[in-house]
């Protein structure tokens, strides 16, 4: 057996607009590999083409050219779907089922036994927190519960590979953490799970593996740490200071200035000279609070990748 889940050689796809016939390259040479059990993260702006990846992984289109495979099996495998659960980018579903009859369609589509069926449904439910909609259409079901109803549905048929398009989606802080944490009991069980998102610090917060797409080309690929630069960009201060105090001072070449009541905020160049600016601060009655390194964060790389993309 393959240790991937997946593995994307050299995919491309290419369409043209519906009425002015324009030629889009939606994909352009995508190449990455997810191993088994990791979680691996899909990051990239509106457009970059995260979305078309994964309908052509999970067989909703015809790649123009290159190859992938799911869990050793060429796309598009009926096999393979039936070991993958997956959550679209803005589901629907039927407006008039409660969510335990939406599970247990699931679950006859993936042809799961009946008393398994209703056994798997109310752990979901439960899992994903919407107990107390057990009874409920989804018709009243606000975007984010929708969302932990999609969430509960890719899980349905106990797959071995979860795809995700977007799961944070219309869903508060809570509720991310939450799913942040089912992502990670997934990995604990063996699974691998697959998903997109713009959310940067869920990314680092709980991924294996990282790739950023953008304009259809993949800018960057490996382990967080890995691709961040590890040398100091500049160093975070923070100092007290009377809200009517000047500062100017203080803050010529500083960039991330931040000034709230008598905290003052600031990122230095990384060439500064640290010793004399705590040395002006304090001259100026200014207390000294944090003076931290700053590296690049998984924020700053994807900022910088979907720059030097640009045309």
């Amino acid at each position: 057996m393959s240790d991937l889940a997946i593995d994307v050689r050299d995919l491309q796809k290419t369409y043209r607009t519906p009425f002015a016939r324009r030629k889009v390259e939606a994909l352009r040479g995508v190449t990455f590999e997810v191993q088994r059990g990791h979680i691996f993260g899909f990051v990239g702006p509106n457009g970059a083409g995260k979305t078309t990846t994964i309908r052509t992984l999970m067989g909703l289109i015809r790649p123009t050219g290159g190859s992938a495979t799911i869990l050793g099996q060429k796309i598009p495998s009926r096999a393979a779907r039936f070991k993958v659960g997956f959550l679209p980018e803005s589901p629907y579903f039927y407006d008039y089922l409660t969510v335990g009859e939406l599970l247990d369609l699931a679950g006859r589509l993936f042809g799961v036994p009946k008393d398994l069926r209703k056994q798997r449904a109310d752990e979901l439910i439960v899992r994903v927190g919407l107990d107390r909609a057990r009874t409920q259409s989804l018709k009243k079901f606000s975007k984010g519960m929708l969302q932990r109803a999609g969430l509960a549905q890719a899980l349905m048929n106990d797959p071995e590979l979860v795809v995700l398009d977007e799961p944070m989606s219309g869903l508060d802080p809570i509720g991310r953490k939450e799913v942040r944490e089912l992502i990670l009991s997934l990995r604990d069980q063996g699974k691998t799970v697959f998903f997109s998102t713009h959310i940067l610090s869920d990314v680092e917060a709980i991924t294996d593996r990282v790739a950023i797409i953008a304009r259809g080309r993949l800018q960057a690929h490996g382990m967080p740490s890995e691709l961040v630069q590890q040398t100091i960009l500049g160093t975070d201060v923070m100092i007290r200071i009377a809200a009517d105090a000047a500062v100017t001072d203080l803050t010529t070449g500083a960039d991330r200035i931040r000034r709230m009541g008598d905290e003052l905020s600031m990122t230095l160049s990384s060439d500064a000279d640290i010793d004399a600016w705590i040395t002006r601060a304090q001259a100026a009655g200014g207390k000294v609070v944090q003076i931290v390194p700053r590296h690049e964060t998984l924020e700053d790389l994807f900022l910088r990748r979907v720059e030097e993309a640009q045309p």
